[in-house]
């Protein structure tokens, strides 16, 4: 199980310091975020500070890009970085896509994101091997590639894993997770999730998915953040977080698999009322600890793993790692899982 860290919402500035100190503690990966800031730019900056540090996209919003967009940025990244790069897609939802970004919801998220990665990988194979660019979909019809807007190949130390870079997905439910399976090198687990809603739901739709293609389950990292909390203080910032995410509709099945739906209703409500110091509050013990690990600072990393086993491939916690604030307790950290 690889250990990797999650990049703070911060300015570009602050990047490159925090890149050599996740690099220098011993991180397998550092994962950028579109929240507040765009996921791409501190990528160049990771690249360009570290020389072993992985790092990637978790997420950037696909629905917000076209695939050429995507397909150049991701092969600028991986050649400067030396094939160090993870392209990590998520569809966010419809009001995210159609009221803060402009963009069209599909009628079928399955199908367009499918599409996204096909042609994502269409420019790639051009530029790569010289294959003749002739995509023709549903979504995207993409036949133009001239010499002059063609980027040269990457030196084959540069190119890991099926489609020359790996592209993960993000999701919540069963069909972006049969498509991790049939179609990427990695899966985004939500950081919303049960280990029983991984073991019964996502796991098996992954499964579904490789044997549709003869693929294997060890072909799909399967890349899981959780949520943890040793202190007061961070039970109650979980509470929160688990809080607003049960809230969104589109998450619901998370919540129906524990019996919580009068719940998830509620949140729904106080939300849509923008109600938030209501929320928390009913997000019970039983509720925390289904989704956040509540434990002692001492047996973190042996109920890490012991909760993940046969599930994670690559552990990111929730806490987004700053340098300076308790270095020694992630050096540590990181040894256990090194």
């Amino acid at each position: 199980m690889k250990f990797d860290a999650a990049l703070a919402p911060i300015g570009l500035k602050n990047v490159p310091a925090i890149a050599k100190a996740a690099e220098e503690i011993g991180f397998d990966a550092l994962w950028t975020q579109e929240t507040q800031h765009d996921p791409f730019l501190p990528c160049a900056l990771i690249a360009e500070h570290t020389t072993r540090l992985n790092f990637g996209t978790a997420i950037a919003v696909s629905f917000a890009r076209s695939p050429a967009n995507l397909a150049y940025t991701a092969w600028d990244l991986a050649a400067q970085s030396n094939g160090r790069f993870i392209l990590g897609l998520g569809t966010q939802v419809r009001a995210h896509v159609e009221r803060r970004f402009g963009q069209p919801w599909p009628e079928s998220v399955t199908s367009k994101l499918r599409e996204q990665i096909q042609v994502i990988r269409a420019f790639w194979d051009c530029w790569q091997n010289g294959t003749k660019l002739n995509f023709r979909g549903e979504y995207y019809k993409i036949t133009l590639m001239s010499p002059f807007f063609q980027p040269p190949p990457l030196p084959l130390g540069e190119c890991r894993g099926e489609g020359l870079i790996p592209i993960y997905i993000a999701g919540v439910n069963t069909g972006l997770a049969k498509l991790a399976g049939e179609l990427c090198n990695g899966f985004h687990v939500h950081p919303f999730h049960s280990v029983r809603y991984l073991q019964e739901v996502i796991l098996p739709a992954i499964e579904e998915g490789t044997a549709k293609e003869r693929r294997e389950r060890k072909d799909i990292s399967v890349s899981v953040t959780a949520f943890v909390a040793m202190t007061p203080e961070a039970m109650n910032f979980a509470r929160e977080q688990i809080a607003f995410y049960a809230s969104t509709p589109s998450y619901r099945p998370v919540m129906d698999l524990h019996g919580w739906s009068d719940v998830a209703e509620k949140l729904s409500a106080h939300a849509a009322r923008s109600e938030w110091a209501e929320m928390p509050m009913l997000i019970t013990d039983e509720i925390l600890n289904e989704f956040c690990l509540v434990t002692e600072e001492d047996k973190l990393a042996s109920e890490l793993k012991n909760r993940y086993d046969g599930i994670a491939d690559r552990l990111t916690l929730y806490t987004p790692f700053v340098p300076g604030e308790r270095d020694d307790w992630w050096k540590e950290l990181t040894k256990e899982f090194n």
